[in-house]
């Protein structure tokens, strides 16, 4: 598997662009009453105490209506009590019409609201629409947005006329509390010690990644690949949460792990290191909570769980032809450019991991743009991330277990095959190495490395470095098509070649 470690290398974050009005409804009422108001309906006088009373008859008369033939005047309107309804006085008012008649595209008023005069004030109108649309997109932008737009709208007349209605939230902010276990809990605690790393080479350019507080000394753990650009002549500086900003310096890095330890120049008192986890105990399925700058966006929060372990990863930065192997973590928790170094903690808020790399889509052409989140992250372990942060604190340089033979890089081979020579002719088993004293020859094809399953030469070079020199284990191989084990112990090499 071949992934590009996600460092961010551009040297200004893009703005973020405006939030675009939402589109106006029709709104639930008139948005413009006729000056002056609308006058009640007339109501015919009441008929005299001794005048005859007439029978209702079961269709009212409409006001305006040509007298009866009789000659007599219409009895004045009256509604019909609940005994005398009918049919016609049940559907009453009648229902709106399928279709609006509204051929210009307008919106017809609300049904049983009075029609807005041709003499409203156009400017008038334009407001009420615009407060309309300002009430929708408060709803869209958030859960109190309704209490927000009824406030809008009541307070330019469009509401009821009793004045405005006041809406207490049940909680208010500095009541609320969030429990030690949420995510928010959790970012809260972690957040003040992760910094973002700017690292700027001698030439000008530079990106940004991020890394977390490793100790009370002041020492920055984070990848290699963030910092190796300004690592010999350049410029590094790291940034906590609060805006503070502290000049920092290269430790010591490993090019083959992607690790890599800063020390601030002036460190802060107070310092919080952050919970290192254990690895070794993660389960797939765990939640998983990534802190970094994607894209340069400092401070930044996503979660996911744990979708793999122990993937075998190979990346590269694009700029040399050397990788970085591991056994990653694997985690669909969104990860993008700039969110190398940073934290991948668990749900207690412990870092189980530094990450480093992401799949990518893309094939790095020209004119292609820089790789994105897809739900496929790479964090490489925290106990190997322990391992060689303490090498390159105590030393400077980095120690990588060794098998003492040279594999091939292919990948899909059935297992790591060792090749027929090593680097600049030499053999490719060691003489006197560790392979050779267990039996290994070339040709042979590595297919488990203790209890893994070995699939190709980068598959088993991340297994190997989860490993310290000096410890023991057993390699099974195919020869000829015969199936055989070795046992040997691991040997060692510092630095990177």
């Amino acid at each position: 598997m071949s992934t590009e470690n996600e460092g961010n290398e551009g040297n200004t974050v893009p703005s973020v662009p405006s939030v675009p009005p939402a589109p106006p409804v029709p709104a639930a009422a008139p948005e413009s009453t006729p000056q002056g108001g609308h006058s009640a309906p007339e109501v015919p006088p009441a008929a005299p105490a001794d005048a005859p009373t007439a029978p209702i008859p079961a269709a009212t008369h409409h006001q305006g209506a040509e007298p009866s033939a009789a000659g007599h005047e219409p009895p004045p309107y009256a509604p019909p009590s609940p005994q005398q309804s009918t049919a016609g006085s049940a559907a009453w008012p009648p229902p709106p019409p399928a279709v609006p008649s509204y051929a210009d595209g307008g919106s017809p008023p609300a049904w049983g609201a009075p029609a807005p005069s041709e003499s409203g004030s156009p400017r008038k109108r334009r407001a009420s629409g615009l407060v309309a649309a300002v009430a929708v997109a408060a709803l869209v932008a958030g859960g109190f947005g309704g209490a927000l737009g009824y406030w809008a709208a009541d307070s330019n007349g469009l509401g009821s006329s009793s004045g405005s209605t006041t809406v207490a939230a049940s909680n208010s902010p500095k009541d609320f509390k969030r429990d030690p276990g949420t995510v928010a809990g959790v970012a809260a605690g972690a957040l003040p010690s992760v910094v973002t790393i700017d690292a700027q080479s001698g030439d000008g350019e530079g990106g940004t990644g991020t890394g977390f507080v490793y100790d009370r000394e002041g020492h920055i753990l984070t990848n290699n690949h963030v910092v190796a650009s300004a690592a010999d002549s350049g410029q590094l500086s790291a940034t906590f949460s609060d805006g503070k900003k502290y000049d920092a310096e290269v430790v010591g890095r490993a090019q083959g792990y992607d690790v890599a330890v800063l020390k601030l120049k002036s460190p802060p008192k107070g310092l919080t290191p952050l919970p290192l986890g254990d690895s070794d105990k993660v389960a797939v399925g765990d939640s998983t909570i990534a802190i970094g700058a994607p894209f340069g966006l400092s401070n930044t929060v996503t979660t996911g769980i744990i979708s793999a372990k122990d993937r075998p990863v190979a990346s590269g930065d694009g700029s040399s032809n050397k990788n970085s192997y591991m056994s990653a973590l694997q985690t669909d928790a969104s990860i993008n450019p700039g969110n190398s170094g940073g934290p991948l903690l668990d749900a207690g808020g412990a870092v189980i991991g530094i990450n480093s790399a992401i799949q990518s889509t893309s094939g790095g052409g020209v004119g292609q743009s820089q790789a994105g989140s897809i739900g496929l992250g790479f964090a490489i372990p925290v106990n190997q991330a322990k391992n060689v942060a303490e090498q390159l604190i105590k030393t400077g340089q980095p120690v990588y277990p060794v098998i003492g033979a040279t594999v091939t890089m292919e990948e899909k081979t059935g297992g790591a095959v060792i090749s027929d020579a090593g680097t600049d002719g030499t053999p490719a088993v060691t003489p006197g190495g560790p392979a050779a004293k267990a039996g290994l020859k070339a040709g042979d094809v590595i297919t488990k490395f203790n209890d893994t399953v070995v699939e190709s030469g980068p598959t088993l070079i991340g297994e190997i470095w989860t490993y310290k020199p000096g410890d023991r284990v057993t390699l099974t191989y195919t020869r000829d098509g015969k199936t055989s084990t070795a046992e040997l112990t691991l040997g060692e090499r510092k630095g990177d070649s």
